[in-house]
């Protein structure tokens, strides 16, 4: 099947409210393929956000296989290239995905480096996402303007003077969260960024606008049920610090919004887990005959609240998923993380009991101070839990980011993580699965973390040259993110 028909028949198995033709033309543009830009509540809710505010918007992804691509870009709702489009949005969630923006802007036929294109002739771009929570800088150099943090209640305003001012970049910089990189000098840094913008409790919760069964979570209508952390683990953006911690949705406006076409719902939210009322959120949408998805569990929650644990299961969940985040009891404290070693064993009781296929806990490697002797504990601690019930680890290199305490810890490095990931696996040989990321593309990850706008222009030569973790090594030689990472490490 072409990717034109594949985009058809995605459009017409969605569920939601029918698009709305109108001059205010926008395109949402999402830098990974359509399964996972539709499983992504920030971008749906933008699309909402949008549509309530009388924009015509219209979606385009990055194709599932951009080199089969025939022809411009194109968006879902009326197959009109993207680059006829005026206005573009993007959502960017992390470091990686820039290559994807890169691939989408060269399959639109528009320069990839903002000042190459000409205001005449191409569209403006306005980028915001989870990745501005961070460090946007390697995204500095592809678009014209920035919202950073949450932007809930400057992105009408901000679509809306790109699409009718002149001076639209004016009035970005007078929004909450508004960057105009052109405008900052050659040589800017993050003391140029302003602070990320925080939504107003009165735009919460967001939600989705469509339900499709092709996206990676499938036919699930995805809901807040709280924004923002309260804790303290220093490896996480959303920390406390961000955005002033945890702001809760009760029980009852969430189940309100909930929609007659969903079948599933997934309660999304940096600390889900920790919501107070979260068991009788749960009970209420299963009453109503719904079945559960969500984001994140805390081990500690699952351990005192069992019954989180009973009703997932009920409502179809088949993997209970916690995160462990360090190898040792020694390092947990070290990165604050306050799960303790009983918590995961009353996860992995309590996934037998309620028959889980398996227990899945969430695990990093290269956590500063990290030692053999921390992966041989964690070997010992995972045999004595598979022991209980399967478990599978979930592994990822530590990647330090701005706007945490560890973002000067540096990376661990690529033949340190690997070495370690194989004394692991040799450890848990048949006993226990270990589901790894890539350790290179990690270190891609953290060197743009740490980068800036030269850093993303490095990122453009690398996919040019064919996106190869050997075009990265090349590209990023000499660039000053991986010498700040050299010298931590």
């Amino acid at each position: 099947m072409s990717e034109l028909l594949t985009l058809r028949q995605r459009l017409a198995d969605e569920r939601g409210p029918p698009f709305q033709q109108g001059p205010r033309r926008v395109a949402l543009l999402y830098p990974s393929p359509y399964r996972a830009g539709m499983s992504s509540l920030g971008f749906q809710w933008i699309h909402q956000i949008l549509a309530d505010a009388g924009f015509a918007v219209e979606r385009a992804f990055l194709p599932d296989d951009p080199k089969a691509w025939r022809g411009p870009l194109v968006t879902y709702e009326t197959e009109t290239p993207v680059s006829h489009f005026p206005v573009i949005g993007v959502s960017v969630a992390y470091e990686l995905e820039l290559a994807g923006l890169v691939k989408c802007l060269e399959l639109c036929g528009i320069p990839a480096l903002a000042k190459d294109r000409d205001p005449r002739h191409h569209p403006r771009i306005v980028a915001g996402g989870p990745l501005t929570f961070s460090n946007p800088l390697p995204l500095s150099p592809f678009v014209d303007a920035m919202l950073l943090g949450e932007a809930d209640d400057v992105v009408a305003p901000a679509m809306d003077a790109a699409l009718s001012e002149d001076d639209w970049l004016t009035t970005i910089e007078s929004l909450d969260g508004g960057f105009v990189p052109g405008r900052a000098g050659p040589l800017f840094g993050r003391e140029a960024l302003p602070a990320v913008a925080k939504a107003s409790d009165t735009m919460l919760p967001a939600r989705s606008r469509i339900v499709t069964p092709h996206a990676e979570l499938s036919d699930m209508f995805l809901i807040e049920g709280e924004r923002g952390c309260h804790r303290q683990c220093t490896f996480c953006v959303m920390r406390r610090s961000t955005n002033g911690g945890m702001r809760l949705v009760t029980p009852e406006r969430v189940t309100s919004l909930v929609p007659s076409y969903a079948k599933r719902v997934g309660l999304v939210g940096a600390a889900i887990s920790d919501h107070p009322k979260l068991v009788p959120l749960l009970q209420s949408l299963r009453d109503a005959g719904l079945g559960l998805g969500i984001s994140s569990l805390r081990a500690d929650r699952v351990a005192l609240k069992p019954d989180i644990a009973r009703l997932l299961r009920e409502g179809g969940y088949k993997t209970l998923t916690v995160a462990s985040d360090a190898a040792s009891a020694r390092l947990r404290r070290e990165i604050a993380k306050g799960t303790v070693e009983r918590h995961l064993f009353r996860c992995a009781e309590l996934a037998r009991e309620h028959r889980y296929r398996v227990l899945k806990v969430y695990m990093m490697l290269g956590v500063p101070g990290e030692t053999d002797d921390d992966i041989d504990e964690l070997i010992t601690f995972s045999r004595e839990l598979g022991a209980i019930h399967p478990v599978a680890l979930g592994i990822a290199p530590l990647v330090p980011k701005f706007n945490t305490p560890l973002i000067d810890a540096g990376f661990a490095g690529i033949k340190t993580v690997e070495r370690r990931l194989k004394r692991l696996q040799r450890g848990l040989q048949g006993k226990v699965e270990v589901r790894a990321t890539s350790a290179r593309w990690a270190w891609v990850e953290a060197v743009l973390a740490q980068g800036g706008a030269a850093e993303g222009e490095a990122l453009l030569a690398a996919v040019r040259a064919g996106g190869r973790f050997a075009d990265y090594k090349r590209a990023f030689a000499g660039c000053a993110a991986l010498k700040r990472l050299e010298r931590a490490a």
